[in-house]
């Protein structure tokens, strides 16, 4: 929720505020401003989540059975926060916080813009008109862009959140001792599993924030339109 609600609630004022402020024209669709609007919108996610994304990723590597890589026992999330702020104080719940920002920043960068730019170029050339029919076309087409951009950023995500001490230095360190050490497909580990997950989540969100926005301005223009308001 505080991920995904400030990457996909932030975009449009993003990108309406600078269309103004460069085209003063807040419709201009512009593919440096997109671009930017879903970076920045996705940054803010990632510092949101990534207290929680942390603990999550902890939680789904414990296992007393098979145990794989760092262990952590959590009791459930809230203990797992507790844990964390008592070992490595405050600044243990933003562990690996660079790789979330810049991983979420792509994803941002990349999911939101070609959505756009899919649902054009769907109207264009092959004649879709608005509806859910184009709305799973373009969030299909953006699933497939985000998951290709964003895996090898989450795998060195995931890989700085769940280690033990400082074995990683920071982003890069952690993207070169993966590639030098396992090789170039390393960081695309686990594609298939993360892209039979992304995609259907890219769909469902991106297809019922077509039909909110759709229903909300339907209220709004119900509630706000000057034949509602017309004194008689």
């Amino acid at each position: 929720m505080a991920l995904n609600g400030c990457r996909l609630g932030f975009y449009e004022p993003i990108r309406t505020g600078l269309a103004t402020a460069v085209f003063n024209d807040s419709l201009r669709r512009s593919v440096p401003i997109n671009l930017f609007a879903g970076a920045a919108s996705g940054v803010l996610g990632a510092v949101a989540g990534s207290p929680f994304c942390i603990v999550k990723t902890r939680l789904q590597s414990y296992s007393p059975f098979l145990p794989v890589g760092t262990q952590h026992r959590y009791r459930n999330a809230v203990d797992g926060l507790r844990q964390i702020q008592a070992n490595d104080g405050f600044k243990g719940w933003y562990r690996g916080v660079g790789a979330a920002m810049i991983r979420t920043g792509f994803g941002g960068s990349v999911q939101l813009p070609t959505y756009f730019l899919a649902k054009r170029r769907l109207v264009q050339h092959l004649g879709m008109t608005e509806g859910i029919a184009l709305h799973l076309a373009s969030s299909t087409v953006s699933g497939f862009a985000v998951c290709c951009a964003m895996h090898p950023l989450d795998t060195i995500m995931s890989r700085m959140y769940n280690q033990n001490g400082n074995l990683y230095n920071g982003v890069f360190d952690c993207l070169y001792k993966t590639i030098t050490t396992e090789g170039f497909w390393a960081i695309y580990k686990g594609y298939f599993a993360h892209l039979t997950r992304l995609l259907p989540h890219t769909i469902l969100t991106l297809s019922f924030a077509e039909q909110t926005v759709k229903f909300v301005r339907k209220y709004e223009d119900r509630i706000f339109s000057p034949a509602t308001n017309k004194i008689v």
